[in-house]
């Protein structure tokens, strides 16, 4: 049977539905955890520093997302501009902090959307999404109707509402957060969010319960479910055995896990006390054996 992603099953009414409550909550803002209430239509920013309209990086096929994501064709990524997390040694901090990118129109992004597809990429990779989401399923909308038909995945930070990403049930086939850190004081120190691990455990519960385990085709090429990223950091920051845990014991031990060693520090990390160190092997080595005492063994 040919795969249909979600969106072409959710109904027409319900997506445009959905899109309107997105848009209701995007100003004044309550899309992410952080509730700030920001006035976007009238031009202000809050924390993502993000107006009303979508901002966009770059959108190009992508080789170096996970392997079912990239397949052989690509996974066609969309980076979106800024973030609503202020994670201090971000890899990507000219997007995510210091705005580089340009304001476009939900129109454009729904043809980069159908543009990614032509060039053959097995889905659509939004990456950083949170603050933005009212943008993309208005996009979604028009590239719909002009014939997308490849997954949607949902690249997050995982600093999202749980409630929002209820209202994303039947639109993202795939979800991808981060699984950053699981103890409040370094979450707080390294990304200005006290809240992350609860937080991220709270979305990752409601992401799981929408699409289950990572599904593959007969190609090795996802088409529906969880992936979850960790990426380890020196000095077990990131607490990777709390990490571990939770996904084995209360998602699942089938969870498809990318455990991630290329950490370095970056931007306001460097010079920065322990997080300014670089990763050792052993800690990155460490790490996956824990992940297999837990259980965890679908490891990217």
């Amino acid at each position: 049977m040919e795969f249909k992603p979600a969106y072409l099953k959710l109904h027409p009414d319900e997506l445009v539905k959905r899109t309107e409550i997105l848009t209701e909550l995007a100003s004044p803002c309550r899309l992410c955890p952080r509730e700030c209430g920001t006035v976007r239509r009238s031009g202000e920013i809050g924390y993502c520093r993000t107006g009303f309209e979508p901002m966009i990086s770059s959108a190009h096929a992508h080789f170096g997302e996970e392997a079912p994501l990239t397949g052989t064709r690509g996974s066609g990524t969309i980076f979106f501009t800024n973030c609503n997390l202020g994670c201090i040694f971000c890899q990507n901090s000219d997007i995510s902090h210091q705005g580089a990118g340009r304001t476009t129109s939900t129109e454009e992004l729904a043809n980069l959307m159908l543009a990614l597809q032509e060039q053959g990429c097995h889905n659509v990779n939004l990456v950083t999404p949170t603050h933005q989401i009212h943008c993309i399923t208005q996009a979604l909308l028009t590239a719909v109707e002009g014939g997308l038909r490849i997954p949607i995945v949902y690249n997050t930070g995982g600093y999202d509402s749980a409630d929002t990403i209820r209202l994303l049930d039947g639109i993202v086939d795939i979800y991808m957060p981060d699984l950053k850190f699981c103890d409040p004081e370094t979450s707080e120190n390294l990304a200005d969010a006290r809240d992350y691990p609860q937080v991220v455990k709270n979305a990752v519960i409601q992401m799981h319960s929408q699409v289950g385990d990572l599904v593959l085709d007969k190609n090795g090429v996802a088409q529906r479910g969880l992936l979850v990223r960790h990426l380890v950091l020196p000095h077990g920051l990131a607490g990777s055995r709390e990490a571990f845990r939770f996904l084995s014991k209360e998602i699942s031990q089938h969870t498809y896990l990318n455990i991630m060693a290329q950490y370095r520090p970056c931007w306001k990390a460097m010079g920065a006390a322990r997080i300014g160190d670089s990763l050792q092997s052993r800690d990155y080595l460490h790490a996956r054996a824990r992940a297999r005492e837990s259980g965890l063994t679908r490891l990217d």
